[in-house]
């Protein structure tokens, strides 16, 4: 069976969907091909404990970099809560964490003081306003064609700090600027998420995840999107499919040329789609493997844990609500030292020991994630992610690795609270635990995201090199590919990294400019 369509759009993640949108409603006739059973990609939210009553965000769970510009355009009703405290990080070893409230910075200073980091309070400050400064003069450039290196390098006004944080290793900055061990290290996650990588890495992919991480709507600021993820994938949906796009789930995609994609559906049927443009919102690598190229190994960097709590965990640190603690990122065995440490060993073949984590509990923010029953009875959820947990470590293992990494993210995570993590568990009707582990492989196989990797490629630097072409649309809008007719239109597009529809955009004014 053949069809023809101005555009088709392959993958049916937020990026895939934002694409449909835009285009179908400039009048375009589009057709999106997603693999799975469902659209959403990353962005869905789940009942991962069947029968439980408690809707998850499963894989993606905050949200920063989404431009109020697509939620604008496109009609979007999606409601996001901001958080009141940016984070909690105990001491390994002492009842005692520093606490950052966004709402009180006194406090804030206080909770240093409590640390015996007293001395790192203001140049946190000063730290942050740098970031901040950096944030809003690039922020607005990406809904814009892409700069050159050069151009943002001027628009921040600051060659020391352009230098910092584009040209330095992160972990240089981060020692020269702090001092006390635990603030550095709440300081260098934000450059290793999903990232595996040494603190004084040569090839500076912390330093692009690390300003990924702080330059969301020009405040860094990570927000919880009312009802879970899936609100967010689900609204894109729906305005794509108001707008006249064919969404089609369950279509696995087997080859592209210039021009046509061709398909099957569920049932086995082979389909070829005919268009004037493919937009490839899938990850890279998978286009290369349909294409016969061979690239280098793409790997995520973390295992991500999801459980079901009958009430938050007690701390070690009593002068700490948990509300409070869990109501932000907390930090698990994630000072600086730690994380150096987890990266030699991962890098040496072994499971780090702590694993280096952190948690976010949606339910504190948005409790419409639980049924009545549960919000009642004063369950919560807790997803936790780790850092320095690269793919690789999966290599030559079989099935009984997942029981490790999960025994080594719960042991880790216990070890900062006054009780085991297993105590406030809540079991199903079978007696199983709540507890759903996902390792990079699994998203691998049900994402198709090679290695695991969220981002679907290594992230990259938000501008084009000072010589690089930009004579065409594709090029200017960061979505070219070396495949004739066929543009990038995912995370792994220039800019397309986290949850952001940014690959989608910039896809889709790259076609209506063509």
């Amino acid at each position: 069976m053949s069809t023809s369509h101005d555009v088709v759009i392959v993958g049916g993640g937020h990026n895939g969907l934002t694409a449909a949108a835009y285009l179908a409603r400039a009048g375009r006739s589009v057709l999106l091909l997603e693999r799975s059973p469902q659209l959403g990609g990353a962005t869905v939210s789940a009942e991962a404990f069947p029968g439980m009553g408690a809707r998850l965000s499963r894989y993606s769970y905050l949200v920063s970099l989404l431009p109020q510009q697509i939620v604008d355009d496109l009609g979007l009703s999606l409601r996001l809560a901001r958080r009141r405290y940016s984070s909690y990080t105990p001491v390994p070893g002492r009842d005692a964490g520093l606490l950052v409230d966004n709402q009180d910075p006194a406090a804030t200073t206080a909770s240093f003081a409590a640390v015996g980091a007293a001395a790192d309070a203001p140049r946190w400050e000063q730290f942050y306003s740098r970031v901040g400064r950096l944030a809003q003069a690039w922020w607005p450039t990406m809904t814009e064609p892409l700069r050159t290196r050069a151009e943002l390098a001027e628009l921040a006004g600051d060659p020391g700090l352009v230098r910092d944080f584009t040209a330095r290793p992160l972990g240089e900055v981060i020692e020269e600027t702090f001092s006390h061990d635990l603030v550095r290290g709440v300081v260098l996650t934000d450059g290793l998420i999903s990232t595996f990588a040494d603190a004084h890495g040569a090839d500076l992919r912390h330093n692009i995840c690390f300003l990924y991480h702080v330059i969301g709507g020009g405040t860094g600021d990570w927000d919880v999107p009312i009802g879970g993820m899936g609100q967010v994938s689900g609204q894109l949906a729906d305005a794509a499919g108001t707008a006249g796009a064919q969404l089609r789930t369950g279509a696995s995609v087997t080859a592209v040329e210039e021009g046509a994609v061709t398909w099957s559906d569920a049932e086995g049927m082979e389909h070829r789609a005919t268009a004037g443009t493919v937009l490839w919102a899938a990850a890279p690598a998978v286009l290369d493997g349909l294409m016969g190229v061979q690239g280098e190994r793409v790997e995520g960097a973390q295992v991500k844990v999801n459980l079901l709590l009958s009430r938050l965990p007690r701390l070690r640190d009593q002068g700490v609500d948990p509300a409070a603690a869990f109501g932000g990122t907390f930090h698990i065995n994630e000072t600086y030292s730690q994380l150096q440490d987890a990266y030699r060993r991962a890098h040496g073949g072994q499971v780090p020991t702590p694993m280096p984590a952190e948690t976010y509990c949606h339910s504190i923010t948005d409790p419409s994630i639980l049924s009545p029953q549960l919000q009642e009875a004063g369950a919560q959820t807790m997803t936790v992610f780790t850092l320095q947990t690269p793919d690789r470590l999966l290599d030559g293992r079989g099935e009984e690795v997942r029981g490790q990494l999960e025994r080594a993210v719960l042991d880790s995570l216990s070890s900062v609270l006054a009780e085991p993590i297993e105590d406030v568990v809540l079991r199903d009707e079978q007696g199983r635990p709540c507890i759903e582990t996902r390792t990079t492989r699994d998203l691998q196989d049900s994402l198709a995201m090679p290695g695991g990797n969220i981002f679907h490629s290594p992230l990259t630097w938000p501008w084009a090199e000072d010589d690089a072409p930009l004579a065409t649309p594709a090029q200017r809008w960061g979505v070219d590919t070396a495949y004739p007719g066929v543009l990038l239109a995912g995370a792994g597009s220039r800019r397309g990294g986290g949850v952001s529809g940014l690959g989608g955009y910039h896809a889709a004014r790259a076609v209506l400019e063509g």
